[in-house]
């Protein structure tokens, strides 16, 4: 239950991943900024990328950026995309245990804000980082909870409403398209420059969730919200997109249309 881990004490909060700003001030933010410059070099060479609505994203507090995930790419596209129209900072990331197993990758992902979360599991320490971050600092968040093989948004995982539910952090619904067209290397010549959009939304309003009975319906609740705003932002529709009562996924999204800056 999220009532289970709402107040952490003060053994929960030492054992959260230490900000590698704050254990190495000076070369946290050379390490980060020097990772994001390779980053931003590849998305240059082989994406002509365009970023959306990111005036929507606060510069402090707790914020979670929720997005369909459609490839293994939008992890790293989604900080360099905060990275680029705000400071440099972290933008903390649950990731699947089993990357951690080796110590240089899992060395890696922690020094860039990542922490291991155990799928399928009840998993309490990585509930409680995720609700001290969403409360103070900003997460990237995809509550499908997997990628889509098939570009079709999938329902939402009511642990996520839960979450957001005992967090109460700002949540700005984001729309990934096109990084599942990015092939692997022996492709790129051919291929050429793939068309990539990354599109932020106002920010969900959840307000009156949060004065309801903390329940699996209003959980159920929240993260279909989220995942409304989602799709109303991958379909470009002025309202939310709301999911059928017997369907679990969204229609495939369309390619992005017009936007703002591209980078």
């Amino acid at each position: 239950m999220v009532s289970d881990c709402e107040h952490l004490d003060s053994t929960v909060q030492s054992s959260l991943p230490v900000h590698p700003f704050v254990k190495h001030p000076w070369s946290g933010r050379l390490w980060v900024g020097f990772v994001y410059v390779l980053v931003g070099l590849f998305f240059r060479l082989r994406c002509r990328l365009r970023i959306e609505g990111s005036e929507h994203i606060p510069s402090q507090g707790g914020v979670v950026l929720a997005s369909n995930h459609i490839s293994a790419f939008d992890t790293l596209l989604i900080p360099y995309s905060v990275l680029t129209t705000q400071k440099l900072q972290i933008v903390w990331a649950p990731a699947k245990v089993e990357l951690f197993r080796n110590r240089v990758v899992g060395g890696l992902l922690t020094s860039l804000g990542a922490f291991p979360v155990r799928r399928g599991q009840h998993d309490r320490l990585a509930m409680r980082r995720m609700m001290a971050h969403m409360r103070t600092e900003k997460m990237m968040l995809f509550p499908e909870g997997t990628r889509s093989h098939d570009g079709r948004l999938q329902a939402g995982k009511r642990t996520v409403g839960k979450l957001i539910y005992a967090a109460q952090p700002v949540v700005i619904p984001v729309a990934i398209v096109g990084t599942e067209r990015i092939r692997a290397p022996l492709q790129w010549l051919s291929q050429g420059r793939v068309p990539v959009t990354i599109r932020y939304g106002t920010p969900v309003a959840l307000q009156s969730y949060y004065a309801l009975p903390d329940t699996k319906e209003t959980a159920e609740a929240i993260v279909q919200t989220v995942m409304s705003a989602i799709a109303s932002l991958l379909y470009n529709t002025p309202q939310p997109v709301e999911i059928g009562p017997r369907t679990n996924e969204y229609p495939r999204s369309r390619e992005a249309c017009d936007g703002s800056s591209t980078v």
